[in-house]
């Protein structure tokens, strides 16, 4: 039985202090610490993207034990929580720009892959309606069994009924996957995922940082064009609503003054 005394003590590295000691440094003096996910990424568009990032962010790729003892060793209570994001195929950005600005920075820098079996659908993936270069055969039945509503039209395939194949955040199965590769679908994004990130200036942790742009403006287009008919059903005057309650006031005024006319002629 081995003692206490005679159990070996663990030797830390020099280089591996210094290597703690780097990474503390910069979470101490930037404002966001961001872990993102590298997973699926070729070397060379790792080495593209980092070469964009530069005079933005700083990159590290460094071991869970180090990025461990270097955010124990920044003494701030909050950032502590980016530990339990620590994975496999991970990176450490920092940068003095502010976290959601640095993520939409890094969604500009993805590309697109076709899906494997396995991977995790990053949003609901729907196949909408639509002809196909798909020709009649043994892809009826695949396309069907994804829960597409197919028909041939001039020897091809059209889908009629379109569906959602695969849902946020489940595995995608080899039949999805399939079905999305003779459709020419590539629903996967590679890059620099952004995962969790910590705002020194704000002391939060903001996990929600993947931004939909094209959404998000389609919705604000949305919004823009119902807010003059919200405006007016409220009756609120300002210089977009003015002229349509000048006008209406107008119209109203011919109606009366058509009504006075009427009487006095009967």
């Amino acid at each position: 039985m081995v003692s206490l005394k005679e159990r070996p003590v663990t030797v830390v590295s020099e280089a591996k202090k210094q290597t703690v000691k780097d990474l503390a440094n910069l979470m101490k003096r930037n404002r966001t610490v961001m872990i993102a996910s590298s997973r699926g990424l070729p070397g060379r568009q790792f080495n593209e993207i980092k070469k964009k990032l530069r005079g933005v962010a700083e990159l590290r790729v460094a071991k869970k034990s180090s990025l461990t003892k270097a955010f124990e060793a920044t003494e701030k209570g909050v950032i502590q929580n980016l530990k339990q994001h620590i994975d496999a195929d991970i990176i450490i950005l920092f940068s003095d720009t502010e976290p959601f600005e640095l993520s939409s920075i890094l969604m500009d820098f993805q590309s697109s892959r076709r899906a494997k079996t396995g991977d995790i659908a990053p949003n609901d993936i729907e196949i909408e309606p639509g002809p196909t270069d798909l020709v009649a055969g043994p892809a009826i039945s695949e396309l069907s069994g994804v829960g597409l509503k197919v028909k041939v039209t001039e020897g091809k395939l059209e889908i009629f009924k379109g569906a959602i194949v695969a849902r946020q955040g489940e595995p995608i199965k080899a039949n999805v996957a399939s079905v999305l590769s003779k459709l020419n679908v590539s629903p996967m994004k590679v890059g620099f995922i952004p995962v969790v990130a910590y705002d020194s200036k704000e002391d939060k942790i903001f996990s929600n940082l993947v931004i939909d742009k094209a959404g998000t403006l389609e919705s604000l287009k949305e919004c823009i064009t119902k807010a003059l008919g919200f405006a007016i059903n409220i009756k609120n005057v300002n210089d977009k609503t003015i002229g349509y309650f000048i006008a209406k006031a107008g119209r109203e005024e011919k109606a009366i003054e058509r009504l006075f006319i009427t009487k006095e002629g009967q």
